[in-house]
């Protein structure tokens, strides 16, 4: 993934995942961004919902974003893994506990000193969880005019 890309991503906490079914049935939902490395994007997806069921049967997605300030929008296209346990799995969960903790935190303060309202400051950690390792193959930059630039990505 490009730099700029990588950036706006790091900036965020959420991202929207679409996945579709084997009958062609859309679904798309946010998902909680734990880490970026290399190419590839980890997913919280605490529900294992639709999205879960979606991927087992077909390991492609779409996550999308806007970065407003420039008015663009993108969308990321790859493959699935699912990690649901294992020691990769056991090493991911202390990563999450550390983000869970680092954005209660920011969001505690931001609350306090900026007197923001939150509806609830702290995350919850659902005891059922996966991680979704997306392996990014395309990157597609959405422009304000419609026009779009498309990247593949090798690795």
């Amino acid at each position: 993934m490009n730099k700029k890309v990588l950036e706006l991503l790091k900036a965020r906490e959420f991202v929207s995942v679409a996945t579709c079914d084997l009958q062609g049935r859309p679904n798309a939902a946010p998902k909680f961004i734990l880490k970026l490395e290399n190419n590839s994007i980890y997913l919280v997806d605490y529900i294992i919902g639709r999205t879960f069921q979606n991927i087992k049967v077909n390991p492609r997605v779409s996550i999308s974003f806007i970065d407003s300030n420039a008015l663009m929008g993108y969308q990321l296209n790859g493959s699935v893994k699912i990690i649901g346990n294992g020691q990769e799995y056991d090493s991911l969960v202390k990563d999450l506990s550390r983000k869970e903790l680092e954005l209660s935190t920011r969001r505690i303060i931001e609350g306090v000193t900026k007197g923001k309202p939150h509806e609830g400051f702290e995350l919850g950690m659902s005891e059922k969880f996966v991680i979704l390792k997306v392996k990014i193959e395309e990157v597609v930059e959405i422009a304000s005019s419609g026009s779009l630039k498309r990247e593949k990505i090798c690795e």
